[in-house]
């Protein structure tokens, strides 16, 4: 459908149409819905709307002296919840419930200027790297709708980089950001652990690893973004001091720092590398040499097969403990019939993991994180490929018929085959995104940025991870980037 993104109609730039009285906030959405209905029965990236709230809000609200004053924004479906609206996290089993409240974060959106007009598809519950749940199908990509969009942020994607919306919420939790980033062409930041809201109701999303924020066209966007969702939430599990110099004011200052780099082009999986991830990373890395950089090829002393397992470890348990809540509240179990099979087996294994197992899966989680932070002490920013592949096949087939059987059986299994069994059926699905995990565990922020496009007209993306509290580097670099026409 488009090869080509418009990164100079970004957020910032419909903001300062808004601003300048050349189009008001009612005119922009009424655009932004054109757009959509243009778009979306194709790429199935929108998956509810408020076109007509929307419109009240934008007639009665003073956008005087907020960043985004007016500018439309789709949220994801999964934990920005706005109330009144559908939160249905893609699953079939919450199709008609309702938000009781309006999210911390989507409520430091609405502070910005931004105005919710609906929200994006996801996989249920956010467990894969593409979007294609049985309550709403496949989320597209923009590129070639015979491909994914990737996942879990895939709607958002698929809304950002076919011109539906500047920007789109969205979450990552395992690569959930950058995986559909690099897939789509866009810019996915992951932000450190504890920079933007969470909450109410919980204060550390997946012990931390998941975290909000949103899908952008530009660098400038990002850094803008950053700068109003940035908070010091005193309830909240994890915190991390703010940025009081703007990231937007960094972005636009002469380099000062001299940065260090390494990089790497092995899965940390151990799983095959496409020749267009390691060409995304090369070309990065002979610009970064050209532009007078020191570049070393090195990784950090991580196992990421144990570290995977810890990850799963988690996923399980807080599946568990998320239907215990979900059982309550309906007053009846869950069985298999209401949930995907992935879900169910997820939460089967998850009732059989025991608190030890949970204690020492987070163990490893601070001991990588350790050695991620000396590692740092020698460079300041790790390159490697955003995802091993470009974007699947929106029909690739994960599973066999004998394996899904096996699946629906997992209540019959003793604790250790379950917890094999996990690994095993994200085999296939992580095989080509293998890259974006370890900085969720770790706390890092990390970003994709959209520099190769494959032989097919497809994108992929490199990774950039840097030490806590330190996206302003990863923005720089990016910044530089852009403007040396890196992006595809």
């Amino acid at each position: 459908m488009t090869q080509f993104i418009n990164r100079t109609e970004d957020g910032l730039y419909f903001a300062d149409l808004i601003r300048k009285g050349e189009v008001s906030p009612e005119e922009l959405i009424r655009k932004t819905f054109e757009v959509i209905e243009k778009k979306n029965p194709v790429l199935n990236a929108v998956v509810h709307t408020r076109r007509e709230k929307a419109l009240v809000e934008a007639s009665r609200k003073n956008w005087m002296g907020k960043p985004y004053g007016g500018v439309p924004i789709l949220l994801k479906g999964l934990g920005q919840n706005l109330e009144g609206e559908p939160a249905t996290a893609g699953s079939k089993l919450l199709k008609d419930v309702k938000a009781m409240q309006t999210s911390h974060f989507v409520s430091q959106l609405q502070k910005a200027g931004f105005i919710p007009i609906g929200s994006t598809n996801v996989p249920e519950f956010g467990f894969t790297n593409i979007t294609h749940s049985e309550l709403y199908g496949p989320a597209r990509n923009p590129h070639n709708p015979d491909f994914s969009a990737g996942g879990s942020s895939g709607g958002a994607a698929g809304a950002v980089a076919s011109g539906m919306v500047p920007i789109a919420g969205a979450s990552d939790g395992g690569g959930s950001i950058r995986i559909p980033a690099s897939f789509t062409g866009l810019i996915g930041l992951k932000p450190t652990r504890g920079r933007t809201p969470v909450g109410p109701g919980s204060g550390r999303n997946w012990q931390g690893a998941a975290i909000s924020f949103a899908l952008t066209k530009s660098i400038r966007d990002t850094a803008a973004m950053l700068d109003v969702m940035q908070v010091i939430q005193p309830a909240a599990a994890f915190q991390v001091p703010l940025f009081k110099e703007g990231y937007h004011n960094y972005i636009n200052r002469p380099v000062e720092h001299p940065f260090t780099f390494s990089f790497s082009l092995e899965s940390p999986v151990h799983s095959k590398v496409s020749r267009d991830a390691e060409e995304a990373v090369v070309k990065v890395v002979s610009w970064l040499e050209a532009s007078g950089y020191a570049v070393s090829e090195s990784a950090p002393d991580t196992n990421g097969v144990d570290l995977m397992h810890a990850y799963y470890t988690m996923n399980a348990g807080e599946t568990a403990a998320m239907f215990d809540t979900i059982e309550k509240k309906m007053g009846r179990p869950v069985g298999s019939e209401d949930v995907e099979l992935l879900t169910w087996v997820l939460y089967q294994a998850g009732k059989s993991t025991t608190a030890a197992e949970y204690s020492n899966a987070l163990s490893q989680w601070d001991d990588a994180a350790e050695k991620v932070d000396h590692f740092h002490n020698e460079f300041d920013i790790f390159i490697q490929p955003a995802t091993a592949e470009t974007a699947p096949c929106v029909d690739r087939v994960y599973w066999s018929k004998e394996f899904k059987q096996k699946m629906k059986q997992v209540d019959t299994l003793p604790p250790k085959e379950q917890k094999k069994l996990v690994v095993d059926m994200w085999q296939e699905s992580l095989s080509i995104t293998p890259f974006t995990q370890q900085a969720n565990l770790t706390g890092q922020p990390s970003i994709s940025l959209p520099v190769h496009l494959s032989k097919e007209g497809l994108p992929i993306g490199v990774q950039l991870t840097a030490p806590k509290g330190k996206e302003h580097w990863l923005l720089k670099i990016g910044m530089l980037m852009e403007e040396a026409g890196l992006f595809s």
